[in-house]
Formats: structure tokens, sequence, C-alpha cells
């Protein structure tokens, strides 16, 4: 699965996308005692799931992205939710040095299930700079895929992904341990302080948010043609339902780097 959240994906990501618990905000306010005056950036801010929920603990939010689709259905949800203090840049990872002039003296720059896009180290070092004296990085995943979860339901969705693409998906977008622990030893080596917490809940899902999902991590171009989509919907009600109920054990890790 591709990086091309544009088009039809948009709107599937939007609304299938798990959103972060309260309690994630809350960790994150307190890790960088974020206030009234902060300013946060998110980076690859997707819809807004975490920038939306985030202004109303700050002074303001600024949601970069990639992708002007994702950009503008971010900026309806901020409207939609009464938000006034959040702005959308298009632009991501290698553009943040352009901003430092802009917005240095950040709260916090966040980092939702898209780091794995990114590169990393060279990230870390460029956004030190741009962070107050007890500022920093948090990067936040959501739970795994979920085509690689341990649960009945989740091998059988394995299956019907992985022959309607000819190969095995492997990829687990960051969630991995490996990753996160890539993750924690660049921060290390950029010269924060790190820090790992985790987050548990259970969810309850449908055939219907399973099939949205899927289709909110494919690339426009990936999306099952119209005329095809009725009976790959099918095969994958077919596999899952059988295993219900279809509940997801969700552990959402925060990886905080603090100057």
């Amino acid at each position: 699965m591709s990086l091309g959240f544009s088009g039809e994906v948009t709107e599937f990501y939007h609304r299938y996308r798990r959103g972060y618990p309260v309690a994630a905000f809350d960790a994150i306010a307190a890790e960088f005692t974020l206030a009234g005056d902060d300013v946060v950036l998110d980076l690859g801010c997707g819809t807004g799931q975490l920038a939306v929920p985030m202004a109303a603990r700050v002074r303001a939010v600024v949601g970069m992205d990639t992708s002007t689709d994702m950009l503008a259905r971010a900026r309806r949800a901020g409207l939609d939710a009464g938000v006034t203090n959040a702005s959308w840049l298009l632009g991501g990872d290698t553009d943040v040095t352009a901003l430092n002039s802009l917005l240095g003296g950040l709260g916090a720059v966040t980092i939702g299930q898209a780091l794995h896009w990114m590169d990393h180290p060279t990230l870390f070092a460029a956004v030190k700079p741009m962070l107050r004296p007890g500022g920093g990085i948090a990067v936040v995943t959501n739970g795994s895929p979920l085509w690689l979860q341990d649960s009945d339901w989740s091998r059988a969705l394995l299956d019907v992904l992985s022959d309607w693409f000819g190969h095995p998906l492997t990829a687990a977008c960051g969630t991995d341990d490996a990753s996160q622990h890539r993750y924690l030893a660049a921060l290390t080596n950029a010269g924060y302080d790190v820090g790992r917490r985790t987050i548990d809940y259970t969810g309850d899902l449908t055939a219907d948010d399973i099939i949205g999902s899927v289709y909110s991590a494919m690339g426009e171009d990936e999306l099952p043609p119209s005329g095809e989509r009725p009976a790959f919907e099918n095969r994958i009600r077919s596999a899952v339902e059988p295993h219900g109920p279809l509940r997801e054990p969700v552990r959402v890790t925060i990886l905080t780097g603090r100057v």
C-alpha cells in the first residue's frame, strides 16, 4: 500500500481512521507542559485526527501534510468542530527547516502514525532548534494495521488482502517494536531526553469499518475499480464475519523526545 492519500481515499481516511483517546492528549500536554501560549506543529497531519483535538489545549496548531486533499478535509474537520486556531500548510518533513523563522519556539511537534514515510533522523535534528526549552517531539501510533493483529478475523483479512495484492502484506507502518526502537534511538542520538508511554483500549468493529479502514490505507490508484468493489467487499465480509464479535485491542504508543 502506497502514499497516495488523495481523492476518494481522503474521505475513507477521515471517516474510518481511529481517533486518539483523550488520555493521549493529556500525556502529550503533560510531557511538554503545553499551555495556552504554545504553538504545536502536527506533521503529516492527515485529516486532522491529532491536530483538531490538540487545538483546544494550546494557542494555535499548524497542521502540515503533503496532500492538498487531506489538508482540505482537515480544514473542514476543524471548522465542523468549531476550531478557529488551526492553520494548514502544504509540505512534508523536508520542508520543516524552512519554517524555522516562522515557527520558532514551538511547544511540540506531533507526528501521528506518519513517521514511516519520513527521514526521521534528519527530521529529529532539524526540529530541535525550533522547540522552546521543555518542548519536544511526540511520535504517536494508534494500534497496528487491522490485517496484522493477533486475532482470527485479522488473519482472515490478511489472507484476502494478500491474495488481492498478489503478495503478503508485512509492513507495520512504524507500529512494530523494531521501528519503535529505531525511533527512540534516533531521538537519543539527536540529544533529546526520551520517554515512552502506552495507552490501551478496546474497540468494536463492523465489517464495514474494516472495509473502510482498508480503503483508507490504499493509494487512490489501488482502490478496486467501482465494478469490482462489491465483490472485493463481500470477500472481506465473508472472511471476517464468521470470527465475530469483531473486537480490536488497540495500543496507543507515545514516544517523546524533550529538549
